[in-house]
């Protein structure tokens, strides 16, 4: 006879969590352990079987549905993203399917080699699936300029559009040069906000914009906010509650000049609007080692020659900590289905090498945990949902691509006792199950998540139930299947 369980018949949900609960609803697996209140498989093909979870009345099943680790390692290395002469550090936004945006500095493009010698290049008159208005070729693959790009350049940040993530239209400025320090963007009620740092590493100040096609710059609304630290390198985010949050670097304790002009701490600032009004709250993540209680100081070469009006010195104190500390900045967000992920240059403290760092939360308002890091090099990243994936960009030439948070593959069947006898007497069909995921209409940054659920609303009301669980972890990259939480749903009504 199976181990058996009992809960109370008026519990509608059969939750598996933590770890005394994985511990206790488990009767047997394979290659999987218990750890950290997660099942994580040690093999590449591993099994897991469930006790019989019994009621002392009968009952409908509604769903199995579970719930992996938020921790993301599912990321594939991919050629880079976008045009060829987008330079400097990226910045994205989706706006929906097949309208996904990238900005940078415009550049002569990479790895073209010696041009001299070419005869001038003539643009000719071009069509575009998916674009319905005038087109020109340009001397870029893959690339064509509207009448926006045809504007004259400004010295500060491009936008070019996309449908599909290979062919690229260019709209021409968006930026100025005094505003070229762009770090991150967002989208509203048919705007787009542009933040920049003025000058560079302070006070993030925003752009925006209602017309992304006409090639010139928005409406400058200057400084967003009056930073106290210094830093900057801003990401943003959009809740769904219409709230923009600011996550920026706090260089207040640590010598950023010799850490890649990043920090162990980051400052977390919330407006209703995204252009002024932002208010400081508890930091995103602080990573600070032992303040010693000595101060130090560095110095920035562009605040003064930049904005002598608002900087007198280049020099800046912090407190001395020790011993000495990871640092992270140059901060991206996203939201999935409501857990929030930060993306971040990671320059960690016993090592040269940077790369992109991630971190992760269940709200926008609550402490980040480190999960993990990919790549190699100074990246300045940002992230966007497109094409049904996920598109990590880098200053580097080195991007990646991922489906989602979720690894490939479980396979999960569910059986009832009819009788109350300790044994099934009928099981569904083995099925795999996944998460799903889309866009949410009027946010760049918040994706919705269909979760990886199994119905067993056709299985007969029973006394008891029981899942098993078969894993394979199909991926070549360091991510595994790992399950975090299952929940084991009933119908609220008896067996009718």
């Amino acid at each position: 006879m199976l181990q058996a369980a009992t809960v109370h018949a008026n519990d509608h949900a059969w939750v598996i969590d933590t770890q005394d609960e994985w511990q206790q609803s488990t009767t047997k697996n394979e290659g999987i352990q218990i750890k950290d209140g997660m099942a994580v498989p040690t093999e590449q093909n591993a099994s897991l079987v469930s006790v019989l979870k019994t009621f002392a009345t009968k009952r409908m099943a509604e769903s199995i549905q579970f719930d992996q680790s938020p921790e993301w390692s599912n990321w594939n290395q991919t050629n880079d993203l976008g045009p060829v002469n987008l330079g400097d550090a990226p910045v994205m936004l989706s706006l929906g399917p097949d309208n996904y945006w990238m900005f940078g500095r415009y550049g002569g493009g990479r790895k073209r080699g010696d041009t001299s010698k070419l005869p001038p290049f003539k643009p000719e008159p071009a069509t575009l699936d998916g674009f319905d208005i005038p087109l020109q070729t340009t001397k870029f693959p893959n690339q064509f300029d509207a009448a926006g790009g045809l504007q004259p350049r400004l010295g500060g940040y491009h936008a070019w559009q996309s449908k599909d993530m290979v062919n690229w239209v260019h709209h021409g400025p968006i930026t100025e040069k005094a505003s070229a320090w762009m770090t991150t963007a967002e989208y509203a009620d048919g705007k787009a906000y542009f933040y920049y740092d003025f000058p560079n590493d302070q006070d993030p100040h925003v752009f925006v914009d209602d017309d992304l096609f006409d090639g010139r710059p928005g409406e400058n609304k200057g400084m967003a906010y009056d930073d106290p630290s210094h830093g900057s390198d801003c990401g943003i985010i959009r809740g769904l509650d219409g709230q923009f949050h600011l996550i920026l670097e706090d260089w207040s304790p640590i010598n950023a000049q010799r850490h890649a002009w990043d920090s162990p701490l980051a400052a977390h600032a919330v407006s209703p609007d995204g252009i002024q009004d932002f208010k400081l709250l508890a930091p995103p993540v602080d990573e600070r080692t032992k303040p010693t209680g000595r101060k130090g100081t560095y110095k920035h070469p562009h605040w003064v020659k930049e904005n002598p009006e608002r900087f007198k010195t280049n020099v800046a104190e912090y407190e001395i900590h020790e011993p000495e500390q990871n640092a992270y900045g140059d901060w991206a967000a996203i939201s999935i289905g409501g857990q929030y992920y930060l993306f971040c240059d990671y320059d960690p403290a016993d090592s040269k090498t940077m790369s992109v760092g991630r971190f992760t939360s269940k709200s926008i308002n609550e402490p980040f945990t480190w999960c993990g890091n990919v790549g190699r090099g100074h990246p300045d990243p940002d992230i966007m949902f497109a094409e049904g994936q996920f598109y990590l960009a880098t200053q580097q030439k080195m991007d990646f691509v991922s489906p989602g948070p979720w690894v490939e593959q479980v396979v999960v069947r569910a059986g009832v006792d009819e009788n109350n006898d300790g044994s099934i007497d009928k099981w569904t069909d083995w099925q795999a199950v996944k998460e799903t995921y889309d866009y949410i209409p009027g946010f760049a940054k918040q994706v919705a998540k269909t979760p990886a659920r199994l119905d067993l609303s056709e299985l007969p009301a029973g006394y008891g139930f029981q899942f098993e669980v078969k894993i394979k972890d199909s991926t070549e990259n360091q991510s595994k299947p790992i399950l975090d939480r299952v929940t084991f749903a009933f119908e609220n009504d008896a067996a009718k």
